[in-house]
């Protein structure tokens, strides 16, 4: 069996016919060790080796469209958060609406996708992940097409309810499914995908009010709306393409069929049998409660049932799974998302074109950094971009609420109050999109037990929802009573605690399987234990 460390150490110096790197050279991560098994064998080398590089970058191109079709969904749920900045302002003045029917509508959102999230973990364990995501699409259209049409707030608020849960679908699947059918070495770019294309939502959003912003007040809010409905379209063609979860298939007892989907997603049919090997003992241990000497499962109880009174060993799985999507959220970036222009307001920006062009240079800054996030995510590991993830947001937050507290006080300029607001707003969201905004849903994806996996992957993306949501729909409100400098020094306290709870309980997992990383949470959580099973692991490592 090649991991995907050893693939890329043989091919580093290739690259492309005209020299160029090639796509799983620049997604691939130069891991520390390598499996001593997985050196490439002499007598492959040679005049099959050309055979084996194209193999390998035939298998990484297919495992790379297949995450690209996947994420499509969370180009919606980026479009709707990034348009509903500058629709607000619009939907305002045509429909009359309060501040708390502001709240309620940017917010909601938020709380109804838990819905979908948690109708999605059972979906996607009875009828596939390729077909939850589906689903997720069917529903975002009709919630987007019932607002565009809203002539009333009532209606408006249906129409959210629906798209809300489409969302819900659609947030937790794409990561559980890239996650499944990724190789260990290049996990963590994969399934960061559906991360990159919310930032491209958020900037089209932006981009799209900026854009209509000049059309009556009763027409421009619709169309910014309606073009959303354009993405979940293509959702249609990506099903016809993305095979089926090969763990799901094993599950359901679909062995053959997992074993054809492999042989598209490996290198080599060698390794096609043993991934499938694994991941049948995986789902034998989790079926019969065997694995961790039964600290994985019970096959008497239900999955609800072993996630509400879990075993020690998922106990710490919840806490690092639900934990980090918690932190994801209650460190404010979705008040900087949605209410930007109201930051920029008060920092001293006055016209709406100004406002709604400042959130295209924050929707542009999300959508680079994620980029990055992308290339390094494996190269450099998960643990060392959130430190500096959570270090860089606890700054700028920090700063920022000094910057406003300083504006509100005529202690600095407009000019520099508003240079200030700009700079560290986006330094926020780019510290974010490098670290714990894709990472959030990549280690929860890859943390737990094949039987658990959905339903607790789930079980996050209700967590991070219900944070999103009380953010959201209480930010004006904490801003009236502490005012905006005082809910931005909250955020950066929170942050500054994410700091503590990346050290405490996020362990690395980039370069192993979803079946060795099980094997993290299997001892003590002190840094002796862990210590312990890294020098067992020597049998089976070498250091390059």
């Amino acid at each position: 069996m090649m991991l995907p460390s050893a693939e890329l150490s043989s091919s580093n110096g290739g690259g492309g016919a005209s020299g160029l790197p090639t796509l799983p050279d620049f997604l691939g991560r130069k891991n520390k060790y390598m499996r001593m098994d997985d050196v490439l064998p002499p007598e492959q080398e040679g005049e099959d080796g050309g055979v084996l590089v194209r193999e390998r970058q035939s298998s990484r191109r297919y495992v790379f469209a297949c995450s690209v079709f996947a994420s499509l969904n969370s180009v919606l749920l980026g479009y709707d958060v990034g348009v509903m900045s500058g629709c607000i302002l619009f939907i305002q003045r045509d429909l009359h609406i309060n501040e708390v029917q502001q709240e309620v509508l940017v917010g909601c959102l938020s709380f109804i996708s838990l819905l979908g999230s948690l109708a999605g973990g059972r979906t996607s364990d009875a009828m596939g992940r390729k077909w939850t995501i589906g689903l997720a699409a069917v529903v975002f259209q009709a919630g987007a097409a019932v607002m565009t049409l809203a002539p009333s707030f009532r209606v408006l608020m249906v129409g959210r309810l629906l798209a809300g849960i489409g969302i819900g679908f659609g947030v937790m699947i794409a990561p559980v499914y890239i996650a499944e059918i990724s190789p260990a070495g290049s996990r963590g770019s994969f399934t960061s995908f559906p991360e990159i294309f919310i930032n491209l939502g958020i900037l089209l959003g932006y981009i799209s009010n900026y854009a209509f912003s000049g059309l009556p007040d009763h027409i421009n809010w619709r169309v910014m709306l309606a073009v959303g409905i354009l993405p979940s379209v293509s959702i249609a063609f990506a099903l016809l393409v993305i095979p089926e979860s090969p763990r799901w298939l094993v599950m359901q007892g679909r062995a053959d069929e997992a074993r054809a989907v492999l042989l598209r997603v490996t290198d080599t049919e060698d390794e096609a049998k043993e991934r499938l090997a694994e991941i049948e003992a995986a789902a034998a241990a989790a079926a019969t409660g065997a694995a961790g000497n039964g600290n994985y499962g019970d096959r008497n109880k239900t999955v609800w049932q072993e996630l509400s009174k879990p075993s020690p060993v998922i106990a710490r799985m919840l806490v690092t799974g639900v934990g980090i999507q918690c932190f994801q959220q209650i460190t404010g970036i979705d008040a900087l998302v949605y209410y930007s222009p109201t930051i920029f307001r008060d920092a001293g920006i006055t016209t709406e074109r100004q406002l709604l062009a400042a959130t295209v240079a924050v929707g542009f800054f999300k959508t680079a950094f994620i980029a990055l996030a992308i290339v390094l995510i494996d190269r450099v590991g998960r643990k060392p971009l959130l430190y500096v993830s959570t270090v860089g947001m606890t700054a700028c937050l920090a700063a920022l609420s000094a910057a406003l507290f300083l504006q509100a006080r005529g202690s600095v300029s407009r000019g520099a109050g508003v240079g200030v607001a700009i700079l560290t707003v986006c330094g926020d969201v780019a510290f974010f999109s490098v670290g714990i905004g894709p990472i959030c849903w990549v280690v929860s994806s890859e943390i737990f037990p094949l039987r658990l996996r959905s339903q607790a992957a789930a079980l996050g993306a209700v967590a991070n929802r219900v944070t999103s949501g009380a953010v959201a729909m209480s930010f004006l409100s904490i801003c009236r009573a502490i005012s905006v400098s005082g809910a931005f020094a909250a955020f950066a306290a929170i942050s500054a605690l994410s700091v503590l709870f990346v050290h405490k309980f996020v362990p690395e997992t980039s370069g192993k399987t979803l079946e060795q990383i099980e094997s993290l949470f299997g001892v003590g959580s002190g840094g002796e234990d862990r210590r312990e099973l890294e020098l067992g692991d020597v049998e089976q490592l070498v250091h390059k």
